[in-house]
């Protein structure tokens, strides 16, 4: 590895001071010491090999890869096992976000295995429910307690209700190209049905939350039928792409002008952050692939875009009669 990252170092040094001498200074330390460096007599510290990196202008994924084209570095999200994590969660977010709502040329390709988080972020039982069903697989508390949604419902910080929606209203003014299929729903769903026959949701608030899921499909439609954000105060743009042929992912990615980053979920909410370009040039290409295989709703006429829409509104329909029953046995 040592050798290696000499070997590069050489390769785009362009001063004209000897080798040794300039590794000596960046380093400050004595000729020898430099010399015995640069010929693998001595090991490179880490703190050394970062102030090489740092001179040179090599990123951290660029110093761990010499040697390796098969390796980079990865950035990890905090862990998230209460509300509090959880506030904070959506406050990095914002933090993240803001400096994307000021540029023209950002943008954001979801992947959407599960309804896109945004959506569910605003003041409404589907927003409270799905903060309950975080915190229920995320803190080992909650998971071993029976709490009801209904008894949960009244205990969420307000504080952490007001980052909910703030984080949802950044979104808006973001341009965002999603990826959807017959199945996106159906986590929501589900969700809806395991806490409703575990008898966690009772049935008042059961037909409350697919009255909010409704609203969010409906609210989709509207946007993909104007090809823009509504509530957006910058006509940030939307697309909807209906895609068959692959499974969704929920990976993001997150574009501009001079740089490109892609996030991979791992567990219900952390997720890796990738910046290594040559990475994520290679998951913009593979998204510029998935759209040409896709059907853009706009642009696929309104038979396709009302079967798209009226199936995910039958699933919410079928869902609410078996609830109203007492059961959701049967639901598909």
């Amino acid at each position: 590895m040592q050798y290696q990252f000499i070997k590069y170092l050489k390769e785009i040094n362009t001063s004209t001071t000897s080798f040794v001498d300039e590794i000596a200074t960046i380093l400050d330390i004595g000729y020898d010491a430099a010399y015995r460096r640069i010929n693998l007599k001595t090991n490179l510290t880490l703190e050394e090999s970062v102030k090489l990196a740092k001179y040179y202008k090599i990123s951290l994924n660029k110093l761990f890869e010499v040697g390796s084209k098969n390796t980079i570095l990865v950035e990890t999200s905090p862990i998230i096992t209460n509300e509090e994590h959880l506030e904070s969660y959506f406050s990095k977010s914002i933090e993240n976000l803001i400096p994307l709502t000021k540029l023209k040329s950002a943008s954001i390709l979801y992947s959407a295995k599960d309804i896109p988080l945004f959506y569910t972020l605003k003041d409404s039982y589907i927003t409270r429910y799905k903060i309950y069903v975080w915190l229920k697989l995320t803190n080992k508390e909650m998971t071993k307690n029976k709490v009801s949604f209904d008894d949960f419902i009244d205990t969420i910080p307000h504080s952490l209700l007001e980052k909910a929606y703030e984080l949802g209203r950044t979104y808006n003014f973001i341009n965002i190209t999603e990826f959807w299929n017959d199945n996106t729903i159906n986590g929501t769903l589900q969700q809806i049905i395991y806490f409703f026959e575990s008898q966690l949701l009772s049935k008042d608030l059961a037909l409350k939350i697919c009255d909010d899921l409704e609203d969010i499909v409906n609210h989709v439609e509207k946007q993909t039928i104007r090809q823009s954000i509504i509530n957006s105060e910058n006509n940030a743009s939307y697309n909807l792409y209906k895609s068959d042929l692959l499974t969704m992912s929920n990976i993001i990615m997150v574009k501009t002008s001079y740089k490109k980053a892609f996030f991979v979920p791992y567990t219900v909410l952390e997720y890796l952050k990738i910046e290594h370009q040559e990475t994520c040039n290679t998951m913009d290409d593979f998204f510029s692939r998935q759209m040409s295989n896709s059907k853009l709703l706009v642009h696929s006429g309104e038979k396709d875009r009302v079967l798209f829409f009226n199936k995910m509104m039958q699933k919410i329909n079928k869902l609410k009669e078996l609830i109203n029953v007492g059961t959701s046995r049967g639901f598909e």
